[in-house]
């Protein structure tokens, strides 16, 4: 992807993504199509808008979201994999936690990755070999720290979340909105850990896998296996995000203990 494209798909997803802040104050926006699955008008308007816009740019490479009604294990070689509103609750509930988020997979490998917060005015991207960027500014290099700082979406860390930085003695906590958000907060060094012990799909993971290995964290299923972007979309294990290996060594053994 030359460097040009690389800025029309960014231009896309930001122009989504303030849209998609707007709708909020739009009741047809905010209508529930699935109370169950928390599917609203907006995520159907932000699918509608980014399928067609990519499929402008780039004809020949198929797009697959979120929203399609089904999804086969067997993919392209080549594809978009888009999550419109990663968040929808906390778009829904009037908070600052949701984003919209674009990669594109090549041979089973996130090449290209974007991410956008648009109520916090922050687009995280990455292109494979080129590096990572927040805002156009160039990510550094994870490294090892003594600082212990999980994430997850909750005021205060309960349950799982809670028992773990207990068992790992954690340094502090952050609260933050969808996947893909907290998973970008391991990226840029805001946080040292997050870890989802349930169903994770490979669209809230796709775009930021790119930017998390140009910077040198790492992204593991919660039982230590490789993240894989094949066969079926649910990855039924859950995440690891972890800022370096030895920090992720510990989060697996921890977190195999209190499973």
């Amino acid at each position: 992807m030359s460097n040009s494209a690389f800025t029309d798909i960014v231009k896309v997803v930001q122009t989504l993504s303030e849209q998609v802040a707007h709708w909020r104050n739009d009741n047809n926006a905010r209508h529930l199509h699935s109370k169950q699955d928390f599917k609203t008008e907006a995520d159907r308007r932000a699918h509608a808008f980014l399928k067609s816009e990519l499929s402008n740019f780039y004809p020949d490479i198929p797009v697959i979201s979120e929203e399609d009604e089904a999804h086969l294990s067997t993919r392209p070689t080549r594809y978009w994999l888009i999550d419109p509103i990663d968040g929808t609750a906390s778009w829904y509930g009037g908070f600052s936690g949701f984003v919209s988020q674009v990669a594109l997979v090549e041979n089973a490998e996130p090449i290209f990755g974007v991410v956008v917060a648009p109520v916090l005015n922050k687009t995280w991207t990455a292109l494979k070999n080129r590096g990572a960027f927040l805002n156009n500014t160039p990510l550094k290099s994870l490294k090892s720290s003594s600082r212990l700082v999980f994430v997850d979406n909750t005021p205060e860390p309960h349950g799982f979340v809670k028992d773990l930085m207990s068992s790992m003695n954690a340094s502090g906590y952050y609260e933050s909105g969808s996947i893909g958000l907290k998973s970008c907060l391991v990226a840029d060094g805001t946080v040292d850990l997050f870890i989802k012990p349930v169903v994770v799909r490979d669209w809230d993971i796709a775009p930021v896998a790119v930017i998390l290995k140009e910077v040198g964290g790492f992204l593991r299923l919660a039982n230590g296996s490789p993240f894989i972007f094949e066969g079926p979309m649910d990855k039924s294990e859950g995440i690891i995000i972890a800022r370096d290996q030895v920090l992720l060594e510990r989060a697996i053994e921890y977190a195999d203990q209190r499973c």
